[in-house]
């Protein structure tokens, strides 16, 4: 095994620099790769300098401003929508996935209260509106709240 004195880069990985401004003979002589005359040339351009027109972030404000990394995205599903479901029945995300009322299996569902339902459920989400819970308690099931990794809220009557 060779020692850290012997070590090299690879063959290849290391070039020499390019010297600029040595005259003709070095194929970067006359203007140095910057071609005649003109503001590059000469001078130093700030990077996104745009020759005096408004830049490019000031003429799009809709583009500056806050994005909250961790806003959690939440399926919507009425509680009009689950009268499909028999009476009694244990609703949870991957019933509603199977009826094409979800359509991500990793999805956060959220229940809300548009619609009337008749049928007696119990359904778990992971996010419930107070309008949908009364509603599915009405009609004499039940809510329960999920998280990412298990139950964290139950309530409701269960008959």
């Amino acid at each position: 095994m060779p020692g850290l004195h012997q070590l090299k880069p690879a063959p290849g990985s290391r070039r020499k620099r390019k010297r600029v401004g040595r005259g003709d003979g070095s194929n970067r002589g006359s203007y140095s790769g910057r071609g005649s005359k003109g503001q590059l040339q000469t001078g130093k351009v700030p990077f996104l300098f745009e020759g005096g027109q408004l830049r490019l972030v000031k003429r799009l404000p809709f583009m500056r401003g806050f994005t909250n990394n961790f806003r959690v995205d939440y399926t919507p599903v009425n509680v009009g929508s689950l009268n499909m479901f028999d009476d009694g029945a244990q609703i949870g995300p991957d019933e509603l996935v199977a009826t094409r009322l979800v359509r991500h299996a990793d999805a956060q569902v959220k229940l809300l209260g548009d619609g009337e339902i008749e049928k007696s459920v119990h359904v778990s989400v992971h996010a419930c509106s107070a309008s949908a819970r009364a509603k599915v308690e009405a009609a004499g099931g039940s809510v329960t709240v999920l998280s990412e990794h298990g139950t964290v809220e139950e309530a409701g009557s269960s008959s």
